[in-house]
């Protein structure tokens, strides 16, 4: 069964746009994910018969809530019982007694039946009359929840009765400093190496979202053969994103006080504003002078301590310690004052909308 995936390649704030990219979940086999311990550990015990009457997979991290129902879409139905007895609905066209009058069948020439409801979250108001059914469920179907994005009230009903018989899972979004390596491990298991610059700029690029990431990864799978070191003139190549001109090297180059180099990149930005959104750039230059001012408060600035409590990956600890000579604490607070105001302008907030050559250009000033 296809799975679909979509591929964004040149978009932000969670919006679709460019082309549209169909993978097959059934290509990649279990241990070409990467699975965080818990997710590995459902899957495993899936494998070894051990299967649970529910599962209610939620969370932020739309990636491992995916790949979990995915696996077991593909897997515990032979293909000769999927016909009868698998069903997929989806949380907006579904009620909670619907759902329920579904799990209550009982499968056809099969030991089980499988009900996947996906994008449960539009079902957020009347989640917890599922409660009862959790209490006693039908233990020769398989119920899968897929509730992304949102949070289960531990203290209430249905998280009870689920973890009493069934599977809950939380998937959470990986830190920062933690999805460059993510990065690597994935290619490394699909055959693939990935040079540290070209993961960490993936990451500036893409932010934590690993799904967004995977689809990006899976593009470069399909052009490029295996055993092949992914490289930053690869990602410029084949996903559209600068090697030389981007957000990761603007912040780098205003952290020297480069001024030249900075004025280079915005001039770019302002060429290819589609591609360089404003509101992105302020948003990545306010975290950047966050932790920075954050950098200035620590008392141990020892690399390994900076890079845990920033939540940063150790390669940008160097970034900091120039930045912040170049810095003071008191130009810092005011640069994010700046920036706070100038992510208003980029919004229209308080007059006209400024071209975003203009707004690039007075950023960098009010910076430098």
């Amino acid at each position: 069964m296809l799975f679909w995936l979509f591929l964004n390649l040149k978009s932000y704030s969670g919006k679709l746009s460019g082309c549209i990219l169909a993978v097959r979940f059934s290509e990649y086999k279990f241990d070409d994910f990467i699975w965080m311990e818990e997710a590995r550990q459902i899957v495993t015990d899936i494998r070894n018969g051990n299967i649970k009457p529910i599962y209610f997979l939620y969370g932020e991290e739309a990636y491992y809530i995916d790949a979990i129902s995915g696996y077991i879409e593909k897997n515990i139905l032979t293909e000769e019982e999927k016909g009868f007895n698998q069903m997929v609905l989806y949380g907006r066209d579904v009620t909670i007694d619907e759902i329920v009058s579904n799990a209550k069948r009982y499968p056809m020439m099969a030991e089980r039946q499988v009900v996947i409801v996906k994008e449960a979250q539009d079902l957020s108001r009347t989640m917890e009359q599922l409660a009862n059914y959790a209490k006693n469920p039908q233990h020769t179907t398989v119920l899968v929840i897929c509730y992304k994005y949102k949070k289960l009230d531990k203290r209430k009903p249905l998280y009870k009765a689920i973890r009493e018989l069934g599977v809950v899972f939380e998937s959470k979004k990986l830190y920062d400093n933690q999805v460059s390596d993510w990065i690597r491990k994935s290619l490394q298991g699909r055959g693939y190496s990935i040079s540290h610059k070209a993961a960490i700029l993936l990451t500036e690029y893409l932010g934590t979202d690993l799904s967004r990431i995977n689809n990006e990864l899976e593009k470069l799978q399909l052009i490029l053969p295996k055993h092949t070191e992914i490289t930053p003139a690869h990602i410029e190549a084949h996903i559209g994103i600068s090697k030389d001109y981007n957000n990761f090297e603007l912040k780098k180059a205003i952290g020297e006080r480069n001024i030249v180099k900075a004025t280079r990149i915005i001039n770019y930005f302002a060429q290819n504003p589609k591609e360089n959104p404003f509101v992105l750039t302020v948003a990545l230059l306010h975290n950047f002078f966050t932790q920075l001012l954050q950098y200035h408060g620590l008392n141990d600035h020892s690399p390994k301590n900076v890079a845990k409590v920033l939540r940063i990956n150790p390669y940008f600890v160097g970034e900091f310690q120039t930045a912040a000579k170049n810095y003071p604490m008191k130009k810092v607070s005011s640069v994010i004052s700046n920036l706070r105001e100038m992510d208003l302008k980029g919004k229209g907030v308080g007059g006209s909308a400024l071209p975003q050559a203009d707004l690039l250009k007075e950023l960098l000033v009010k910076i430098l």
